[in-house]
């Protein structure tokens, strides 16, 4: 038995609602734009149209072109921008351009079904007819839509140009089913534009008030303000190179646009708690600094011990003048050994306070040793030459922050999820908290807060150490040290990897695809970006 013909009006009905489904989950303005113009050229079985957005100046934009027979694609996902002058809503003296059929349609808010162009009054083709007359065209049937949303805005514009027979192909006039159609598919497009709309207006809201955050953190300190832009593009970087990988442990990882937005914001708060780091902790650019570099008072210290000996000298000179004693020649080159000895003691304290990469015991020692010279301080008392304190702030072994101030900065992560955690986030940011708080952890389990080990890590959290270790390496703004070459760097990130302190495949990928390179171009200064030989970089096998 022979099935019975489908319904043309029935079929272009169902058309329309899979239409419908198909724009609400469009996420992207210029895609879901091209979207609606091809789907209402679709369905009204026409030639050609173009898609208008209303724009706050009272004009109509061209966002989408389209003629078929022509092969006339601009706007959208072509890449070819539509140059067409904005159509004006009114002239210059504020009168209403109704001569326009596109203004005539928002401005009296009704649909315009023209048969012929040619032969229709009371509206201005003329630049229709150049454009027919420039590519060998006929314009002949015209459906204007204006594009009303549910609040009753109009949001943009409709038109269709040239209804094609289904069966000869002909240019024949749009049906009332034709407009019909393409006014209950304006209706829903205008909403789902205006949907969209919202929705990149509150993201961009949202990425405001991240970028509030940030600037905050910077006011207090220009050296974390750099870090909060930087690493969430190192980030991105590595991401995208994993993603791209189609062989090894990462091949089966891929990142939808979802995905990618989520990592961003989460790069983009990483360090969101230090806006709760004491300044003078994040800005620690010497050992002694706190509120200034106490090594200045030391320095005083210095030349009180200096003028000490040269007043113990003078004195013995003045007694021995008395005593009928003229030979100082001992006295004086003890003097003089005991000065040398004092600035060669003050040239190290300077050194030991700008703070390096290790501090050995011998020179701890030295420190201990100074500290115990004894001199006369401002209350007229015999004291030591340092305090408990300054002793405990030069031998710090490594950087110039002490354990107490280290456990203070390390607190900002704890501060970073505990505010993340606080936040209701929607769905499809849900693992902002669980990616962002994790950049500290290590793949033997040796970070913090959690102390987690590889396999509890996420892989967005893994990338995220990767970017923060690398940017503060190369880092040319930290007040405690220069920004490290490229190659220095890289050593440093794959001793790293030895120790089992980052991911071992993401390194390699930050190697072999160059990411470092990448992010180098843009964000390092021309003397660190050096030749990399990756032969010789510890941990990676070409």
């Amino acid at each position: 038995m022979q099935e019975p013909k489908s319904d043309p009006l029935l079929q272009r009905l169902e058309e329309l609602n899979a239409i419908g489904v198909a724009l609400s989950g469009e996420k992207d303005l210029n895609r879901l734009l091209e979207s609606i113009l091809l789907a209402a050229i679709k369905i009204t079985h026409c030639d050609a149209g173009t898609l208008y957005s209303v724009t706050e100046y009272k004009a109509l934009r061209f966002e989408i072109v389209r003629t078929n027979s022509l092969g006339i694609a601009l706007g959208g996902t072509t890449g070819k921008p539509v140059n067409f002058p904005p159509v004006a809503l009114y002239d210059h003296n504020g009168e209403p351009n109704n001569h326009n059929v596109v203004a005539y349609a928002v401005l009296n808010d009704r649909t315009v079904n023209i048969a012929d162009a040619y032969h229709e009054q009371g509206f201005d083709f003329s630049g229709t007819r150049k454009f027919d007359a420039a590519n060998r065209y006929r314009s002949r049937s015209f459906l204007t839509v204006p594009m009303k949303n549910h609040e009753g805005t109009i949001v943009a514009v409709l038109q269709l140009l040239n209804a094609l027979d289904p069966d000869s192909g002909e240019v024949t006039t749009f049906s009332s089913s034709d407009q019909r159609l393409a006014e209950s598919l304006a209706s829903q497009a205008a909403i789902a534009i205006t949907n969209r709309a919202l929705i990149n207006q509150l993201e961009e809201l949202f990425e405001s008030f991240i970028t509030l955050i940030n600037i905050a953190i910077d006011e207090k300190s220009p050296y974390t303000g750099g870090h909060c832009e930087r690493v969430p593009v190192l980030t991105m970087l590595l991401a995208e190179a994993a993603s791209r990988a189609t062989e090894g442990p990462l091949a089966n990882f891929h990142m939808s646009d979802k995905d990618r937005y989520e990592l961003k914001i989460a790069g983009l708060l990483h360090d969101c708690g230090k806006i709760t780091t004491p300044v003078h902790v994040v800005d620690k650019a010497t050992k002694l600094h706190t509120l200034f570099d106490r090594i200045r008072l030391i320095d005083t210290r210095f030349e009180v011990l200096k003028r000490d000996a040269e007043i113990a000298l003078l004195k013995e000179k003045v007694a021995a003048l008395e005593m009928g004693h003229g030979d100082l020649a001992a006295s004086e080159k003890t003097c003089r050994e005991r000065i040398a000895q004092l600035d060669d003691d003050r040239e190290f304290l300077r050194k030991a306070n700008i703070g390096g990469e290790f501090m050995s015991p011998a020179l701890q020692q030295r420190v201990q040793q100074i500290g115990q010279y004894r001199w006369i301080n401002e209350q007229g008392k015999e004291s030591d030459f340092l305090s408990q304190d300054e002793v405990y702030n030069l031998n710090v072994e490594r950087g110039t922050l002490t354990a107490e101030e280290r456990e203070t900065i390390n607190h900002h992560i704890v501060s970073t999820i505990h505010m993340l955690e606080a936040l209701p986030w929607p769905t499809h940011l849900k693992k902002v908290p669980e990616y962002a708080g994790g950049h500290h952890e290590r793949m033997d389990g040796r970070g913090y807060p959690k102390g987690l080990k590889g396999a509890d890590m996420t892989l967005q959290a893994r990338i995220m150490a990767v970017a923060d270790i690398f940017e503060a390496l190369t880092a040319k703004d930290r007040p405690y040290k220069e920004g490290k070459k490229l190659s220095d760097a890289l050593s440093i990130l794959g001793r790293m990897k030895l120790d089992q302190h980052i991911d071992p495949d993401l390194f390699d990928i930050f190697i072999r695809n160059q990411v470092y390179l990448q992010y180098a171009k843009d964000y390092l200064e021309p003397y660190q970006i050096d030749a990399v030989d990756v032969g010789k970089i510890p941990g990676y096998t070409p």
